[in-house]
């Protein structure tokens, strides 16, 4: 999402490297070009001149540390300003509890949802709905939009999905008034009755968070604001949230301010953050509002919702890469009596097609491809121009759910007419299915030499699998290879991802 922006800091670092000072002559010409990057990527403008300029006051005159160069000077001096400037506290040794995490009270905590149409509000609802639920709370979500056709329908559709698709074991109850919708829309005051009549039902079933999905508009007018503070008033919601699509750029911070204005919002969940946008409402919104960023939705699916983190976003940015929400998504996925059964399966050579279809699996629940290996320090920018192709992890699916049991536990069996069989039934071609087996039996011969090495030698390996490349599109991306995915011959510009070039034959 912040391509654009990442590019011109890395730039800005390059040129100061070398330097034997930070001088203001060339931090000027620095900001300069960091302020241009931030107002293409429709960052308020105020915002971009406050920011540059206090970059400018911190860096001017700074001796630069023993042994650091001023590009990594000035790394330091940025990443504090994103800190900052996204809401977070640049000096504190160890991070606050995000404003993500929620403090529940007593039956029930109630969270007003507001927000203009088309923002994905309702979505929204039943992904924070997800995010409850695996804490082990049990919630309730109350279609008080009555204004747009179906929304209590979709409502419904979206509960129903958070009870059967997403983890934990908590009841995602659904409160709708659908006999009533017509006279509704009409009459004045009706949502805040629908509202105060989930509020009894969610008493009366011992429910912990209450979510009240409320209409939105095409554009912010007089109506919408009454209703909505009527909702408060007679509702006294414990959080009132605002989703905002990140994609509309000025228009989003705008909304945001207004919003605010009125109802005094207590957070902020930016909807497609992971589209190719460019990210001024990410990066001014706190400023402009004075409303924290409380989530951020990164996908359609309701499990595509993450916490925001200022540190490891300002990070992101910087290209220090984001391990600690990786290594967060993998303890989500996998408990650890399943990782250490694994790893005693790798030591000794055991792996098979089962466990990498397991891992596989568990890696696409995490998120995108993409948007995982953007995690990893230094391979975001080498993946911005590389189309990853999630269709070859189906294909890669495919192709194992087409093998015996047998198949799957002892691969060297799938010879010749093994291979014909597989591909017929998984709509791939034999030299697919074995580029998968012999990929698979040199990583299974990896692993089990993993077993004998020490930390240093594991992260080694590690760092192989995860950078080395050359997949040849063959599907192997679940465990290393990642290189494959790439559509078209594009070259990552970083060494985290590169293609192998063959050898010449002597």
């Amino acid at each position: 999402m912040f391509d654009r922006v990442s590019d011109s800091f890395n730039s800005v670092f390059k040129k100061l490297s070398g330097n034997a000072a930070i001088t203001q002559s060339n931090v000027k010409e620095a900001m300069d070009e960091v302020r241009t990057a931030l107002l293409e990527a429709d960052v308020h403008y105020e915002v971009a001149e406050d920011f540059c300029n206090k970059i400018m006051t911190d860096a001017v005159g700074q001796q630069v540390t023993k042994s650091i160069k001023p590009g990594q000077e000035m790394i330091g001096i940025v990443h504090r300003r994103l800190i900052e400037l996204f809401g977070g506290d640049p000096d504190a040794e160890q991070q606050p509890t995000p404003p993500g995490i929620m403090k529940l009270s007593p039956g029930p905590t109630i969270i007003m949802m507001c927000g203009l149409q088309g923002s994905g509000k309702t979505t929204t609802c039943g992904k924070l709905a997800g995010v409850l639920k695996k804490q082990g709370r049990s919630v309730m979500l109350a279609a008080a939009d009555l204004q747009r056709p179906a929304a209590i329908e979709q409502l419904e559709t979206v509960a129903h999905q958070a009870n059967t698709e997403l983890a934990g074991g908590s009841q995602v109850h659904f409160y709708g008034e659908h006999d009533k919708t017509a006279q509704y829309g009409k009459a004045v005051g009706v949502a805040v009755k629908v509202c105060q009549n989930a509020l009894k039902e969610a008493r009366a079933k011992g429910v912990d968070v209450l979510i009240l999905d409320t209409a939105g508009r095409l554009h912010i007018n007089d109506e919408l604001m009454g209703e909505l503070k009527s909702i408060r008033s007679m509702v006294q919601p414990h959080h009132i949230f605002l989703v905002v699509d990140a994609m509309t750029g000025q228009d989003a911070v705008n909304s945001a301010k207004a919003f605010h204005q009125q109802l005094e919002v207590d957070g902020i969940i930016l909807t497609k953050f992971d589209s190719d946008t460019r990210g001024g409402a990410a990066l001014s919104v706190k400023q402009v509002t004075g409303a924290p960023i409380r989530y951020i939705g990164v996908g359609e699916k309701l499990d595509a919702i993450e916490v925001f983190h200022p540190e490891r976003m300002a990070g992101r940015i910087l290209g220090m890469g984001d391990v600690v929400s990786l290594v967060e998504k993998a303890q989500q996925e996998v408990t650890e009596d399943e990782a250490a059964a694994l790893e005693a399966k790798m030591a000794k050579g055991q792996l098979d097609m089962d466990d990498f279809l397991k891992q596989m699996k568990m890696m696409r629940r995490m998120g995108s491809m993409k948007s995982l290996m953007g995690m990893l320090p230094g391979v975001g920018s080498a993946l911005k121009d590389i189309d990853i192709d999630e269709k070859e992890l189906d294909r890669t699916e495919a192709m194992i759910h087409s093998m015996t049991m047998k198949e799957r536990k002892k691969p060297d069996l799938i010879r010749h007419t093994r291979k014909q069989r597989i591909a017929r039934g998984s709509g791939t071609d034999a030299n697919q299915v074995g580029k998968l087996t012999k990929q698979f039996s040199m990583l299974s011969k990896m692993m089990k030499s993993m077993g004998g090495m020490g930390a240093g030698g594991k992260a080694a390996l590690a760092q192989q699998l995860t950078g080395g490349g050359g997949g040849g599109g063959s599907g192997m991306g679940g465990m290393g290879g990642f290189a494959g995915f790439g559509k078209g011959g594009t070259k990552a510009k970083s060494s985290g991802i590169k293609k192998r070039k063959p050898k010449k034959k002597r």
